[in-house]
C-alpha cells in the first residue's frame, strides 16, 4: 500500500489506529488510507464503492467509519443534505481542533474543503461560552466555478 496524501504508510496508519485504542484491522487501515487519498469529504457510499473491489462490504465499511469517528481519527460532516461525509482529522483526539469550513455546490452537490484562514469567527461579547469551547462546523453553499461557467 502506497502512502496517502497525508504521507502515511500502512504501518503508520496501524500505529495511529492502535494509539486510538482500536485494533488495527485491514478494513480500518483501508478506510483510513482511502480517506487520506481523498481531497474532499466522501460519503459512505463513495467509500464503499471504492473499497468493494478489495472485498470489503458496505456494512464493514460503515462500522469502521463509525469506530474511527468515535476514536477521533475521522471527522463526520453533514452538509444539510442528510448525507454524512467523512474525512481524516488532521490532528487526533476526541476533541481535535482541526475544524475547517466546507463549501457545497447547490447545483452539482460537490463538496470542497476551504482553507482554515478563509473564515474567522470570534466569540463576541454576549455570545454563549460554548462557542469558545466546542468545535464549529461552518458550511457555505452556493454554485461552484464549474457550474457557474456552465
Amino acid at each position: 500500500m502506497a502512502r496517502n496524501k497525508a504521507g502515511q504508510s500502512a504501518e503508520e496508519l496501524r500505529e495511529q489506529i492502535r494509539a486510538a485504542g482500536l485494533r488495527a484491522t485491514s478494513p480500518r487501515i483501508a478506510v483510513l488510507h482511502s480517506l487520506g487519498r481523498s481531497r474532499t469529504p466522501v460519503s459512505h457510499a463513495e467509500l464503499a464503492a471504492e473499497l468493494a473491489p478489495k472485498g470489503w462490504d458496505r456494512a464493514t465499511i460503515y462500522r469502521n467509519l463509525i469506530d474511527l469517528t468515535n476514536a477521533g481519527l475521522v471527522r463526520r460532516t453533514d452538509m444539510g443534505d442528510h448525507l454524512w461525509r467523512f474525512e481524516l482529522r488532521e490532528s487526533t483526539g476526541a476533541h481535535a481542533a482541526d475544524e475547517h469550513p466546507h463549501f457545497m455546490c447547490d447545483t452539482c452537490g460537490d463538496v470542497l474543503c476551504l482553507p482554515d484562514e478563509s473564515i474567522e469567527i470570534k466569540a463576541a461579547r454576549g455570545a454563549p461560552r460554548a462557542l469558545r469551547r466546542k468545535g464549529l462546523q461552518i458550511q457555505i453553499k452556493g454554485r461552484c466555478d464549474r457550474c457557474v461557467q456552465a
